[in-house]
C-alpha cells in the first residue's frame, strides 16, 4: 500500500510541475486534452450505463469549458465570441447529455471540440517559447 501511494503522490507531484512550468500555449493543449479524455470516457461509460462515472467525466468537462471560457479575452482576439458562443453551445450540449444520459450529445460535442483541440494543437505548435517566459502569463489568446 506505501508503494501505491508513494507512487501516486510521486505521480501527482510530477503532474503538478509539469502544470506550473507550463507554457500558456502548453496549458491550453492540456486543457483540451483532458477534455477530450474526459468525453471519451464518458462515452464509453454512457455506452455500459455507468451513470456514475459518466456524469463525473461529464461534469469535469464542463468545468474545463467554463475555465476556456473564462480565459477568453475578446479584446486580444477577434475569433474570441465566436469561440465563447461555441463553448456555451457544448455546455448546454454536455449538461443535457448528463440529465438525458444521451450518448449522442457526448458524441456532438466531441465532433464540435476535437477539430479546435486540433486547430490549438497546430497553432502552438508553431510558437516559440523562451525558456525565460515559460510557465508565465495568462491564456489570453485562449
Amino acid at each position: 500500500m506505501t508503494t501505491l501511494t508513494s507512487a501516486s503522490a510521486k505521480r501527482a507531484a510530477y503532474n503538478r510541475d509539469a502544470v506550473l512550468s507550463a507554457s500558456p500555449s502548453r496549458l491550453l493543449t492540456m486543457l483540451y486534452d483532458r477534455l477530450m479524455l474526459d468525453l471519451a470516457r464518458a462515452e464509453t461509460a454512457q455506452q455500459v450505463a455507468d451513470w456514475s462515472v459518466a456524469a463525473e467525466n461529464l461534469i469535469h468537462a464542463q468545468a474545463i469549458i467554463t475555465e476556456l471560457n473564462h480565459s477568453l479575452d475578446t479584446d486580444k482576439w477577434d475569433g474570441a465570441n465566436g469561440l465563447k458562443s461555441l463553448y456555451s453551445y457544448v455546455m448546454t450540449t454536455l449538461i443535457d447529455a448528463n440529465i438525458s444520459r444521451n450518448v449522442n450529445r457526448t458524441r456532438e460535442c466531441i465532433a464540435l471540440l476535437e477539430p479546435v483541440r486540433q486547430a490549438w494543437h497546430e497553432a502552438a505548435a508553431q510558437i516559440p517559447v523562451p525558456a525565460a517566459t515559460a510557465g508565465t502569463g495568462t491564456l489570453g489568446f485562449a
